[in-house]
């Protein structure tokens, strides 16, 4: 078993670059490594690769069994290459592409010979699908060993046989629900649920994988595959229970999406289809619905952001040459509030030393607390296991002094709205860190040259402006002002990132981007309030366009005293723009605090679900006056249509981005979109405000934009940059090849 000779399989000269063979005995030992990449992709150069690998081996019989491993660090195949996504120009493209990848599985899965998957790293989608055609899967246990089928996450469904190999082998249930959700399976769950058929430690995998490609070769080797548990078997056995499956799948996705993905509901319909019209008429049904999804709005717009995304990976903020990121090993937080505990309970998750400040231990406790209840929650989940939840929480120290700050790298403040509090802690601050430590505050409105004045260190102040809950949110948006150093700037970057953050840098004023235009947004549902129209009536309409919940929810979820120092920060800066609704004020003005006081525009139970609308809320909105409440109504009826709802909310939102782009506030239009996306909810399958122009047309949402500066003036007037864009016939983004 150990001795090795030359492969009597000849490797061609594409075989060669994309993927090496070694002869072990007479198991052939395949390993991917596509080269000059970190990672291995499914394309068409590795396909035509391993067709000649396994037509050899059919042909070559001093070979009798194959182990497919990769040489890549961490990484078996991390899916498919998306940039052949963009030379998909009709249907049919993507429906060739399909047939040739599912007829290289088909040849590996009848192979003359058994086939092991050796797995280490991420197994993602057509990574997973091809090792579903072998007859054998090995993973390690390893935390970066994980499984999934994400192309819902490009507006997709799997397209190389994941549609009609993984319900058969896991279930219906089980596969519906990879499929439809792209969730990571770890190593453990995933042989629990019978999608490997066996874990190792990483140092044995390839030798243990030999050994049962040998043992399945002489069939001494018998797999056991199970799993699905008696509620599964009785679902999936038979047409009545898969029926069951189906429908729940369905509702599931109908109240996730609102019926905005068309990819999900189209997997559902081709899994059933598969298993009524056997594997051969599935695969087919496969190809053909992949290359109508691949050519959809929504798939075009979900492979844009994964280009910005990735883009956004190798940016640092700076122009090039960038400057070294110093390491960020230990990190002081101040406050120990929502904001602070969230930003502590993600730093310790990636091995990041904490002192967490406040002013009392009371408050301190409170939020260690906050922090355990997060990894916990992992914990409870089996993310992690009880000796790492442990270590994390001994890297979390809470303090009411300034201990410990004598050598930390980045200081965070998350303490109140308050210049005159930020100030008060962070001169102090800075006297006790190192000089070359970056000053770091999670303002979401205050303009950081306004913090910054108040330090002598003001060429390592910024911002980074993280999301509620942070342990969810993947956004991290970055403030620089003229005066902050380079160096500081890819520090905080870099850092974001190793927390797992998309980050973009913007420029300083006040509310940055994402604040700003969630204001623009947020204020018109709010005037809207006032002039009758229904709180419900307004949530539904936004949920109908895509946001994943209604401006008046967000609200309550944000905390309305939260938003009332906001709204009173932003108004202070941008006038009558940016000014709050007189009903929004008055609700705020009560100390109604939203859900996390059990009291706002909705009514929310002792756990803080929430119910419906509160019908006091209509009295402070109108300051009492009920007067135009017709008879059985909770609030006033107006008729304002659903699309000038979306109109008056999105375009605020829309214009108010361009502004910001016009202004420098933006780097990019890509970042615009990723921040407006990956932070505020705005529509995924739209792209983002940006994208969003150029789909519609400048000169279309110029000409809405007039028409609603003419209703309400000031609010509405269109940015100069959008005017001339319009007049010019131009683009954000060009309308061919690569989007960003």
């Amino acid at each position: 078993m150990t001795s090795t000779r030359p492969s009597s399989v000849v490797s061609h000269s594409e075989t060669a670059e994309a993927l090496r063979t070694e002869n072990r005995a007479g198991v052939l030992v395949v390993t991917l490594d596509q080269p000059g990449d970190a990672v291995n992709k499914v394309d068409r150069t590795l396909g035509t690769a391993l067709e000649r690998v396994i037509e050899q081996v059919d042909r070559d019989r001093s070979v009798y069994a194959v182990v497919i491993t990769s040489g890549k660090p961490d990484i078996f195949i991390a899916g498919a290459d998306i940039d052949q996504f963009l030379q998909f120009k009709v249907e049919q493209d993507a429906e060739n592409a399909s047939r040739f990848g599912q007829r290289l599985l088909n040849l590996l899965e009848r192979s003359r010979v058994p086939v092991v998957a050796a797995i280490h790293g991420a197994c993602l989608g057509g990574g997973l699908e091809l090792t579903l055609a072998c007859h054998y899967r090995i993973c390690t246990e390893h935390p970066k060993t994980v499984l999934a089928l994400p192309e819902v996450q490009l507006g997709l469904i799997p397209g190389i046989g994941g549609t009609q190999r993984l319900p058969r082998l896991i279930g219906v249930r089980n596969a519906l629900d990879m499929i439809l959700t792209g969730k990571n399976i770890r190593a453990k769950k995933a042989l629990q649920m019978g999608l490997v058929d066996e874990m190792v430690h990483p140092a044995i995998l390839l030798e243990i994988a030999t050994r049962r490609a040998t043992e399945l070769a002489d069939r001494s080797l018998k797999p056991k595959r199970g799993g699905r548990g008696l509620a599964g078997v009785a679902l999936d056995g038979n047409p009545l229970g898969r029926a069951v499956v189906y429908r729940k799948a369905r509702v599931g996705v109908l109240e996730k999406t609102h019926g905005h993905y068309p990819a999900p509901l189209a997997a559902i319909e081709v899994v059933k289809y598969g298993l009524s019209h056997g594997m051969e008429k599935g695969l087919n049904e496969e190809a053909r619905v992949f290359g109508r999804m691949a050519l959809t709005p929504e798939s075009r717009e979900l492979v844009f952001l994964f280009f910005a995304t990735t883009a956004l990976k190798k940016d640092m903020g700076v122009p090039e040459p960038a400057p070294t990121p110093k390491t960020v090993e230990k990190v002081a937080v101040l406050g120990a509030g929502f904001m602070g505990a969230g930003i502590t309970s993600v730093a310790v998750q990636h091995e990041t030393l904490v002192r967490l400040k406040d002013t009392d231990m009371a408050h301190v406790g409170k939020g260690l607390a906050a922090v355990r209840e997060v990894l916990k929650e992992r914990l409870d989940r089996k993310q992690i296991t009880r000796q790492q939840f442990e270590d994390m929480m001994v890297l979390a120290g809470g303090t009411t002094q300034y201990t410990g700050f004598g050598n930390v790298d980045l200081v965070i403040e998350a303490v109140f709205e308050d210049i005159a509090v930020k100030h008060n802690v962070l001169q102090v601050v800075e006297q006790l860190i190192p000089g070359d430590a970056v000053i770091a505050s999670n303002t979401s409105t205050i303009p950081i040259a306004a913090i910054a004045k108040g330090l002598q260190r003001r060429d390592r102040v910024l911002g980074m402006h993280f999301f509620s809950p942070v342990h969810k949110m993947p956004l991290l948006e970055v403030t620089v002002t003229p005066q902050t150093a380079r160096d500081a700037t890819v520090t905080a970057v870099s850092y974001g990132r190793k927390l797992g953050k998309t980050v973009i840098v913007v420029n300083d004023g006040p509310g940055f981007y994402t604040t700003r235009i969630l204001s623009a947004y947020m204020n018109e549902a709010g005037r809207m309030l006032d002039e009758g129209v229904q709180i419900d009536t307004l949530d539904e309409a936004l949920l109908g366009f895509g946001f994943p919940v209604g401006p008046i929810t967000l609200m309550d979820e944000v905390g309305l005293d939260v938003g009332g120092k906001v709204g009173a920060v932003m108004a202070e800066s941008f006038g009558k723009r940016m000014m709050p609704g007189e009903g929004v004020r008055r609700v705020v003005e009560s100390g109604r605090t939203g859900r996390k006081g059990r009291s706002g525009f909705y009514r929310y139970d002792e756990d803080g679900k929430k119910g419906g609308v509160d019908p006091t809320a209509y009295d402070l909105i109108h300051g009492g006056d009920r007067r135009a409440v017709p008879s059985g109504a909770l609030g006033p009826v107006v008729g304002i249509d659903t699309s000038e709802i979306v109109d008056r909310c999105v375009l605020a939102m829309v214009n108010e981005a361009i502004q910001c782009l016009e202004e420098g506030i933006l780097r990019s239009p890509r970042d615009g979109d990723v921040g407006a996306v990956f932070g505020l909810g705005f529509p995924p399958f739209r792209g983002g405000p940006f994208r969003y122009v150029d789909t519609t047309g400048a000169d279309e949402i110029l000409g809405r934009l007039d028409t609603l500066d003419g209703r309400f003036p000031e609010r509405f007037k269109p940015a100069a940059l959008l005017v001339e864009m319009a007049r010019s016939h131009k683009r954000f983004y060009p309308a061919e090849g690569r989007p960003v």
